[in-house]
């Protein structure tokens, strides 16, 4: 789990709220946390892995290079894998070793390892979860600028400064806040955490607030967008529309299903913080509705990584292809291209324009069709098949 609570709990001093959660059926929490964690990691990496059959092209067409979207869903893929893969370690670690992570409690202690693998854990966990949605806003900013002005893969330099940049920032200064002057005699109340909580939930609810916003004025440019390739709105427009539409929801529906009960467990703590007898019966009801969404974060916020890779691209199978290859393509670089009369070529190829009359469209329109293309490919990456019959198009998404 991805709490800033957890490195609260490396001071030996810690609060009573932060203690009353983290004390509480620990064996549980830990073995909960790794089984979501693990799950979702070994579906999330299965997910990535290039397949046999359906999501390569023909190798007598050339690879075009991925659109920035493309790569920049790759990485939030990568960030949320990292993120689990700290969620396995500190659970294991917890459940291997509980007299190791007891040695956090002591005070004035002279060994100083457990305090920094719990540092160090919760420091890992928290930097690649806040990468994740800091390039989970730069993917709305990116598929709305795609439609608007045709940027280009270029602008991934940028987002790579802005995020991590951001990340690490955020994350050092709000450690170096919360374990001053020291992990063994960290400064208590209120006034001293808060920085270190607002700098983990910032980037979370800026993705909660702003990423709608872009969404919501994607989907209106792209409506334009398709109007203006023929002269009206069809019935394959609309359903493509549609289709875009659905998939922003997915992508929003998966970030608030994983990470709001984050947001309600901390406003529980911070007002249980605040009082001066937390284990007053007048508060029973607060800390069963602390404790109730802290096994839910436990469980669902490592389950970011898979649901993200469903949401993003549908399921893609798995038949994964081991055989050593020259150059490999992840299962959405295969069906997204800039390039629309390469796409033309084939069928199979053009996926991406999810209609062949778009498809065709782009190739009359070359002057352009570049960017209608990009905008197109971008958006519809999900898994598009027109193998069938008559090259009907059949969606496979989630």
């Amino acid at each position: 789990m991805a709490s800033p609570r957890l490195e609260t709990f490396c001071c030996p001093n810690r609060d009573a709220a932060t203690e009353f959660v983290v004390s509480f059926q620990p064996v549980l929490f830990g073995a909960l946390g790794l089984g979501s964690a693990s799950l979702s990691l070994v579906f999330a990496v299965l997910q990535i892995l290039p397949k046999r059959k359906g999501y390569r092209r023909l190798g007598q067409y050339p690879l075009p290079r991925p659109a920035s979207s493309s790569r920049i869903l790759f990485i939030i893929s990568m960030c949320d894998i990292l993120g689990c893969a700290g969620i396995i370690t500190r659970s294991s670690v917890w459940l291997g070793l509980p007299n190791f992570i007891s040695g956090i409690s002591v005070a004035n202690g002279t060994d100083a390892w457990p305090e920094v693998f719990c540092v160090g854990s919760a420091m890992w966990i928290q930097l690649f979860f806040s990468a994740s949605f800091w390039w989970t806003f730069c993917y709305a900013v990116d598929v709305f600028l795609v439609v608007k002005t045709s940027a280009g893969i270029s602008t991934i330099i940028l987002y790579h400064m802005i995020t991590w940049g951001l990340a690490v920032l955020l994350c050092v200064e709000g450690v170096a806040m919360l374990y001053y002057p020291s992990i063994s005699d960290c400064e208590q109340g209120l006034q001293h955490a808060i920085p270190h909580y607002v700098t983990t939930y910032a980037p979370m609810l800026l993705v909660l607030v702003a990423n709608p916003v872009f969404f919501n004025r994607t989907v209106c440019a792209v409506t334009s967008l398709l109007k203006g390739r023929q002269g009206i709105y069809t019935e394959n427009e609309r359903r493509l529309a549609n289709e875009i539409k659905i998939r922003f929801f997915k992508i929003m529906l998966v970030f608030c299903i994983c990470w709001v009960p984050n947001i309600i467990n901390e406003s529980l703590l911070f007002y249980l913080e605040m009082q001066t007898d937390i284990a007053a019966n007048g508060f029973r009801n607060i800390r069963n509705a602390a404790l109730i969404t802290w096994f839910i974060m436990g469980i669902l916020n490592p389950m970011q990584a898979f649901l993200n890779t469903l949401a993003f691209h549908g399921w893609t199978g798995l038949d994964v292809d081991f055989r050593p290859r020259q150059r490999r393509e992840p299962a959405w670089d295969s069906v997204s291209t800039s390039a629309p009369n390469a796409a033309g070529n084939n069928p199979l190829v053009g996926t991406t324009l999810l209609y062949q009359s778009h498809v065709q469209e782009a190739k009359k329109n070359a002057s352009n069709g570049h960017q209608h293309s990009d905008a197109i490919s971008v958006l519809s990456e999900g898994n598009w098949d027109f193998s069938g019959s008559n090259n009907s198009p059949v969606y496979q998404g989630w």
